[in-house]
């Protein structure tokens, strides 16, 4: 398991987080998904043979919450 934090500047509310750890955890090999809303970032653990970084950025972006990098 490795841990991933993004940035993720347009999170701003519970439901963005819910909308982000839905659409991730789609994903095979996401275990944990949480959010520091004040700070704007995004913690998750995954197995990066199952889920790589980009697939989880695009999965996040579709949802309208791009990674700054």
């Amino acid at each position: 398991m490795e841990t991933l934090t993004l940035k993720a500047p347009d999170i701003s509310c519970g439901h963005c987080v819910s909308t982000i750890r839905d659409a991730v955890t789609q994903l095979g090999g996401v275990e944990f998904v949480d959010a520091d809303i004040p700070a704007r970032t995004v913690t998750l653990r995954h197995e990066p043979g199952r889920a790589s970084r980009s697939e989880i950025e695009e999965s996040m972006a579709g949802t309208g919450y791009p990674v700054e990098r």
